[in-house]
């Protein structure tokens, strides 16, 4: 993450827990409220929603079980905003990837740091990622909710970028084509990072390393954009 980036929700969410040292940083009820976080991301991406009981949230964070009430309402609020507030790690760069001002390659950077910059905050990637591989599998509705609220306004917002790049005023098939592939790049680190660990664990095992890996799909999305443009040159004069 650069100097001048904002910090993804995930980064928040740490921010908001404990000190590099994994030292509590508060000792009133916001923290109590972030080790109600943490307990429950834990425990809804290992169980989900249904298994999970808010005693053992309770357990796990170590506060009175009626704190859940106090800030969350019930366990439904509780998982609405492990689901929705903390832990969205794309939403906090749409404004600025989407900026008219920018190159192409700093939109598809912000565009593309939204998927690296997570993988940052280890353990807590992984949560997140297994979150919401158990809301796909078990759905409690929040994941339809997703897709319109935060999945469908980035992709639009890929597609504004795209289009003004190759000219195109309405999106076509292939643009969403190549908007659907840039996203798939950082998807793949992301959602795939146990098998990167397996296979080429040098390429995420440091943030200097998460570095490149970001700067390096984001030469492959302006291959991509690259390519597209010379294939509609190329049909234009057929």
């Amino acid at each position: 993450m650069t100097a001048d980036s904002p910090p993804t929700g995930l980064a928040k969410l740490l921010n908001g827990l404990c000190t590099a040292s994994g030292t509590p940083l508060r000792s009133d009820g916001v923290e109590a409220r972030n080790r109600l976080l943490r307990a429950a991301l834990a425990l809804f991406a290992a169980k989900g929603f249904a298994k999970t009981s808010t005693r053992e949230i309770a357990a796990a964070a170590g506060v009175n079980i009626a704190s859940i009430s106090y800030y969350f309402g019930d366990k439904a609020g509780l998982y609405r905003t492990v689901y929705n507030d903390p832990l969205d790690c794309g939403a906090q760069g749409y404004d600025q990837f989407v900026d008219p001002a920018l190159t192409l390659r700093e939109a598809l950077g912000l565009y593309l740091q939204g998927f690296t910059d997570p993988l940052k905050e280890g353990d807590l990637a992984q949560q997140l990622m297994k979150l919401h591989f158990r809301e796909m599998l078990e759905p409690t509705g929040l994941w339809q909710e997703h897709i319109q609220t935060q999945i469908a306004p980035m992709h639009q917002g890929l597609l504004d970028v795209l289009g003004r790049t190759l000219g195109v005023t309405e999106a076509d098939d292939d643009l969403h084509r190549l908007a659907f592939s840039i996203t798939a790049l950082g998807i793949q680190m992301f959602v795939g990072a146990d098998i990167t660990r397996a296979l080429r664990p040098g390429l995420a095992d440091s943030n200097a390393a998460i570095d490149t890996t970001h700067h390096r799909l984001t030469d492959f999305a302006l291959a991509m954009v690259e390519d597209e443009r010379q294939r509609r040159q190329a049909a234009r004069t057929l």
